[in-house]
């Protein structure tokens, strides 16, 4: 089962250049509904395997990124394609509101 990969401050920029759609979960290890958040995260690693990246961003660790996309609350959701944010959710959602999301993409 493929799990989410960890993305940094530091590869970043390297995951974005992928020519697959982009999922990044912006999350913290304090933050309630991120935790409510992650397992459906975790799915959808599996069920797009081959078709979308998926990623984590903790803010904590890596606040370059979430300071330069304006994260402001968590979980923030971002979708990428070709580089660039095509859509965004903000706040816990059920996981066939990501997976529509991410359809929406491929």
């Amino acid at each position: 089962m493929a799990k989410a990969i960890e993305i940094t401050d530091a590869n970043f920029e390297e995951v974005l250049k992928s020519d697959k759609p982009v999922l990044v979960d912006f999350w913290a290890e304090w933050c309630g509904p991120c935790k409510m958040i992650g397992p459906v995260v975790e799915e959808l690693a599996g069920d797009y395997e081959g078709k979308a990246i998926i990623g984590k961003v903790d803010v904590d660790s890596n606040p370059a990124v979430a300071q330069a996309l304006g994260i402001r609350s968590i979980p923030t959701l971002m979708f990428f394609k070709g580089g660039k944010l095509v859509d965004k959710q903000i706040g816990a959602v059920p996981k066939v509101v990501l997976s529509q999301k991410l359809d929406a993409q491929l």
